[in-house]
């Protein structure tokens, strides 16, 4: 083409490739607005959806829902140092807003967090609350953030367990160092003063130690709070399928219905009655407390258990927070935190004999 055609041309020419690149940036400037569904023959659903940030969420939470989650690349290791410098300084802001003593000491051999309120006379001396922190079973995220703001607000003592962890030590290991801490309280504090309570693992393990518990005969405690867990270990749920830790950010592997947490569990049968409570028998335990919310990992897991308690007679309330994701009440900046605080206190007091 000579070069006076290819100048006359060159608006034609141009033309398809500018249209495709202002295409392009238009797609990556405007949101997806549409859905789109299909189904296997098996009922496998493959979705896209557009899920608008709700509206009656605190302007903390809009600002945390906007933040996408980083690459899960880390090794066991690293995600343990990670995990408790962010515990740490998480329970330094905890500290702050909910001042108590705290102390490391050991209960029957195993090593605790001993969490006390600042009140010179304690309003309640003669009761204590055992929290079982979460973690994924494999590190701490739980044992400052969970125990703090619950010792300060029930002005009640807290002892939160420090359990050996996965996979070095599956199944029973931590359960087991949780009924040894709750045989040692026995010896101090009535049954009808203690509370179990927990969140993410340390809500599965409050169900798991509450069926061991009635196992042994031994006298169960006045209320457990099953903040964000589930009864379940043979099967995944559609909330496990949907979400990730972070909600609707970050990394999700495919589901499959194969059993899952297989470091924690080792070689026991995941409908085994305590690994699995929903395989249990539930008749008679302790008033129970469920919370969870709309885009946690585990919000089908908690409203199967706490369907298994309703049916079985038990005394068992559920709350539900909207469009939050697992675990959200660690993050203490939060207004729906401090709600869900005041719920969980509420909730002991209400329970345990003055």
């Amino acid at each position: 083409m000579r070069a006076s055609n290819l100048r006359r041309n060159l608006p034609l020419l141009c033309a398809p490739i500018l249209l495709a690149l202002a295409a392009t940036l238009a797609a990556q400037q405007s949101p997806l607005q549409s859905n789109s569904s299909t189904l296997d023959p098996d009922g496998t659903a493959r979705i896209t959806r557009v899920i608008p940030v709700p509206l009656d969420l605190s302007p903390e939470a809009r600002e945390a829902l906007r933040h996408p989650a980083p690459p899960d690349t880390t090794s066991l290791a690293e995600r343990r140092k990670g995990t408790d410098a962010w515990q740490t300084r998480a329970g330094q802001a905890s500290l702050a807003a909910y001042p108590v003593h705290i102390e490391s000491i050991t209960i029957a051999g195993i090593s605790v967090r001993n969490v006390t309120p600042l009140d010179a006379t304690p309003a309640h001396p003669d009761r204590v609350l055992i929290n079982v922190h979460g973690g994924g079973f494999n590190s701490d995220s739980g044992s400052f953030t969970e125990s703090i703001p619950i010792a300060n607000l029930t002005h009640t003592r807290v002892v939160s367990i420090l359990y050996r962890l996965a996979p070095e030590h599956p199944f029973p290991a931590a359960v087991d160092d949780t009924v040894a801490v709750y045989r040692e309280l026995l010896k101090t504090y009535t049954p009808s003063h203690i509370a179990l309570y927990g969140t993410s693992a340390g809500a599965i393990l409050t169900a798991q130690v509450a069926v061991r518990l009635k196992q042994l005969q031994l006298p169960l405690p006045a209320a457990l709070g099953i903040f964000s867990g589930l009864g379940d270990f043979s099967r995944p749920t559609d909330s496990q399928a949907m979400y990730s830790l972070r909600g609707l950010t970050g990394s999700l592997p495919v589901a499959d219905q194969k059993p899952f947490d297989l470091e924690y569990i080792g070689s026991t049968n995941p409908k085994d009655p305590v690994v699995s409570p929903l395989f249990a028998d539930l008749h008679n335990m302790p008033p129970a407390l469920f919370i969870t919310s709309g885009r946690d990992l585990l919000l089908s897991g908690t409203t199967i258990l706490h369907r298994a308690f309703v049916r079985n007679g038990n005394d068992a309330q559920l709350i539900v927070f909207e469009g939050l994701p697992h675990a959200f009440w660690n993050d203490i900046s939060l207004p729906e935190t401090k709600e869900a605080y005041g719920y969980m206190a509420d909730f002991f007091n209400q329970h345990l004999s003055h």
